[in-house]
């Protein structure tokens, strides 16, 4: 194992530290009801009957990516980290409307430009884990 499959091995499971964690988070109920109201009121549907299920299956991609970085199958970890990347790109919305709103969501209101690179970031380290 060369120096670079080392560093790979290392950012993989620092990955999947964080997103199974990030994925937990999920379920921890004000952690959810926060993320439930951090979603888009077009994303949410009427009377925000959908966010539930959108927290619960961004929860659950994250929990099974973060497992799936873990896999000794190559396949399966690229499938893993480009799903993680989807997921990414799925939940920004909500960041951004969390963004919009500091006083209500206090701390996860990340300001929208760090947040959007840290999120490249974030993505560019899961690329470079699985390829």
């Amino acid at each position: 194992m060369d120096a670079f499959a080392i560093a790979q091995l290392v950012l993989r499971i620092l990955l999947a530290v964080l997103f199974i964690g990030m994925g937990a988070a999920h379920f921890v109920p004000r952690a959810r009801r926060t993320m439930g109201a951090m979603i888009p009121a077009g994303f949410a549907g009427r009377e925000r009957r959908w966010a539930p299920m959108l927290v619960t299956a961004t929860g659950v991609v994250e929990i099974l990516g973060g497992l799936g970085l873990l896999a000794p199958w190559w396949g399966v970890r690229f499938a893993a980290g480009l799903v993680l990347i989807a997921v990414l790109v799925a939940v920004f919305p909500a960041n951004a409307e969390a963004a919009r709103d500091p006083k209500r969501f206090g701390a996860v209101a990340v300001p929208i430009v760090p947040r959007a690179i840290g999120q490249i970031v974030l993505g560019l380290l899961i690329l470079v884990a699985v390829i």
